[in-house]
């Protein structure tokens, strides 16, 4: 009878066991199943961001084409505005999803491939302005000047030549030709990532400078903003908000009809000609969403509705105002 017992004992022992490893196994096989839904309901709601970007993106070159062709006009249908291009965001939806559009004329940008001794002044204003201090200023100009300066043999006062570069850990050349990207500010000497992108509450001067071909040395004063205008030397915050509230209306045609504004001065840094190369930036984010997914592309428009694209980046870094994104943006 003990014997019975005992060997009763064991069977529901190996029962229990048998149950409890089922369990493990149907409590293990509930989680992956539960992670891999939630793995690919985010993915698939990634890709609609994505998709929502880009189409903010063609939103952005449509309009272009409409300004083009309707700024010019007096009377305009409600609703259909001709847009501005100095950063101003526009939103919009499409399917079950929104996105924000800002376009911006490269022309109403710094281009520091067109920056000289003369006009630097806006550029040493710029770093001024994001706080910068002043020991750091002219060192960082002198240097972006060098770095661009076909001359090889020699370098500004306070800027940085072969030897300077040549003396770090890991030494390289200076380009002596022009940027490239903005991006590649960050080889020249003294130049942070913080100066050129910001961070925190500090802004950086990424959107306010350009290296796009097309643009002269004066700033298009019609797609300018704001903290660019007030970089322009005798521009006060009440002139710059004077430009930005003239240009809401329509294109400033002659720099003497901004009151308070030395027009001769001004023709050294400023000009009413727009330029041909825009940037797009685009967030597509669903609804209620805070952030979103980002697309930055740079075209030039070619007349006659076409238009080639110069730079396409997907994730990609959102100049600051348009709209928080997501945190698959690029570094």
């Amino acid at each position: 009878m003990k014997k019975l017992s005992s060997e009763k004992g064991i069977a529901l022992l190996l029962v229990l066991w048998t149950l409890t490893i089922l369990m493990v196994i149907v409590l293990s096989f509930s989680f992956t199943i539960k992670a891999e839904t939630s793995a690919t309901l985010s993915f698939k709601e990634g890709i609609e961001r994505r998709f929502l970007a880009e189409a903010g993106i063609e939103r952005g070159i449509m309009e272009l084409f409409y300004r083009s062709i309707n700024k010019g006009q007096t009377v305009i249908l409600e609703g259909r505005e001709v847009w501005n291009v100095d950063g101003t965001p526009y939103p919009g939806k499409t399917g079950g999803g929104s996105y924000t559009v800002a376009i911006y004329d490269e022309s109403g940008k710094l281009n520091i491939n067109k920056m000289n001794d003369s006009n630097a002044i806006i550029f040493k204003n710029l770093l001024k302005n994001i706080g910068v201090p002043e020991k750091d200023v002219d060192g960082i100009t002198d240097s972006v000047l060098d770095w661009k300066d076909p001359n090889k043999g020699m370098h500004r006062l306070n800027g940085a030549g072969d030897d300077y570069y040549s003396s770090l850990p890991n030494p390289y050349e200076p380009k002596h030709a022009d940027f490239d990207t903005i991006e590649e500010l960050l080889l020249v000497k003294g130049m942070t990532p913080e100066i050129l992108y910001g961070g925190g509450e500090k802004k950086g001067i990424a959107a306010l400078i350009s290296v796009m071909p097309g643009s002269t040395p004066q700033i298009n004063i019609n797609a300018a903003p704001k903290d660019l205008l007030l970089a322009v030397p005798d521009v006060t915050p009440e002139i710059a908000d004077a430009i930005v509230s003239l240009r809401q209306a329509k294109d400033i045609t002659n720099i003497g009809e901004i009151p308070g504004i030395n027009a001769q001065t001004m023709n050294l840094y400023l000009t009413t000609v727009g330029g041909t190369t825009f940037s797009i930036e685009a967030l597509g984010y669903k609804e209620d969403e805070k952030t979103g997914y980002a697309a930055r592309a740079a075209v030039m428009i070619e007349g006659n509705n076409k238009f080639r694209y110069l730079s396409y980046k997907i994730p990609a870094r959102m100049s600051p105002g348009t709209r928080k994104e997501t945190q698959n943006q690029e570094g």
